[in-house]
């Protein structure tokens, strides 16, 4: 899921699998944690809270880990990025990129901060782009594939369709063509490039998902339908929890499953797309799709290793027309997702959850590798030295 910059030196692929590290990873000493998203949110609370404190204008959350800061009014910005990196790292002991595109864009902000992780022994790990020569020097070398937005495969048709491999080619383009030949998306990405903004600050990504997939592998083989339907739930919920914060409603949903690749006997997978009879972003009508659809073609006996869903087909919240003869979505939606999003929001995924859903099935991820849960258990603070003999911190809290 995530590698360091040893890791990657080492030839080590995003998303490989660990079986076919086993030799590369010993002996080259390599230590591998399993995932621990609550440790990981626990981080990214601070981390914001840092930001919120530090940053004079607004600050818009992007994802875990990265934010965009409002810098309005600030006399030398870089000046409050190296001050800010340095007490994330003081902190929390955080190695962070900041990426500053000053009195310009969103995207050339993400630039920076990819060329600020690319050069950190040189930057510093904060780049200044308010400079218009170091700004060209920039586009000039970043691959196009580097700009926020533009995926493997929108890379791949900008250079074979118009020879455009570079930020600096992208942005010299004729906007107009991009927007008749790709999408208005990409003719604004060319536009905030060249210091125009195009994306609101509020906004946190250029474009809403079109797709929202959940999907996961099982820690062990799962032969019962109930327990298939108990993981197929809770991976509905969580694709709901990410369509309502888009403020999107569906129309189709797509539930499968499958059995290992390489099973000694014949693999099956299964799989049925789900037209929703309205537009919906409630957790109770996705997962009643869902678990129909999965008994639709569920077959009993194999051991299944994986299953997902897939949400599509999205419009935009209150912009929708309702149909004369579909039935009447729940009047009582809104407000009760609402209140299950802010209560998990506070306290933490799977508070309230439906009876269905259960995080802790057999089917759950296998986490044997996972590391220390420094912030979010006692048992997992770490212990310090004292002499030849060992003193627990908790001892030191007097507990």
């Amino acid at each position: 899921m995530s590698r360091n910059d040893s890791a990657k030196a080492l030839g080590i692929k995003m998303g490989q699998p660990v079986f076919e590290l086993r030799v590369l990873l010993a002996r080259n000493e390599v230590k591998v944690f399993s995932s621990n998203y609550e440790l990981y949110q626990s981080l990214s609370n601070r981390l914001m809270a840092i930001l919120e404190e530090l940053t004079p204008g607004k600050l818009s959350i992007n994802s875990i880990d990265e934010a965009f800061a409002d810098l309005s009014g600030v006399p030398d910005p870089e000046v409050w990025g190296r001050y800010v990196r340095n007490e994330i790292q003081r902190r929390l002991g955080l190695p962070v990129g900041i990426g500053i595109g000053i009195g310009s864009t969103k995207t050339q902000a993400k630039l920076a901060n990819w060329a600020a992780k690319r050069w950190k022994a040189k930057t510093g790990c904060v780049v200044d782009l308010r400079d218009r020569i170091r700004l060209e020097k920039l586009l000039r070398y970043a691959p196009v594939g580097e700009v926020w937005g533009i995926g493997p495969r929108l890379n791949k048709r900008l250079a074979d369709e118009f020879g455009i491999t570079t930020a600096w080619q992208l942005a010299s383009a004729d906007p107009k063509l991009l927007r008749r030949r790709f999408s208005a998306t990409v003719e604004r990405t060319a536009r905030e490039l060249q210091g125009i903004a195009c994306f609101p600050f509020a906004d946190g990504s250029p474009e809403r998902k079109q797709m929202i997939l959940c999907s996961r592998s099982f820690g062990e083989k799962v032969f019962v339908l109930e327990q298939l339907e108990r993981a197929v739930a809770t991976f509905t919920a969580h694709a709901a929890v990410k369509l309502r914060q888009q403020a999107s409603l569906a129309n189709c949903l797509q539930v499968f499953a499958r059995t290992s690749l390489f099973s000694p006997v014949d693999p099956f997978s299964g799989s049925r797309v789900i037209a929703l009879p309205y537009p919906t972003d409630d957790t109770r009508d996705l997962v009643q799709a869902a678990i129909g659809g999965l008994r639709a073609f569920y077959l009993s006996g194999p051991a299944y290793v994986k299953a997902g869903v897939v949400l599509s087909q999205f419009v935009e919240r209150g912009v929708t027309t309702g149909d004369l003869f579909a039935p009447k979505p729940r009047s009582n939606s809104e407000p009760l997702m609402g209140v299950m999003d802010a209560i998990n929001a506070k306290h933490g995924r799977g508070t309230v959850r439906f009876g269905r859903e259960n995080a802790e099935g057999s089917w759950a991820m296998r986490r044997e590798l996972l590391s220390p849960e420094y912030t979010t258990s006692w048992q997992g603070l770490p212990r310090a030295r004292c002499g030849s003999g060992k003193v627990s911190l908790l001892g030191d809290l007097g507990i």
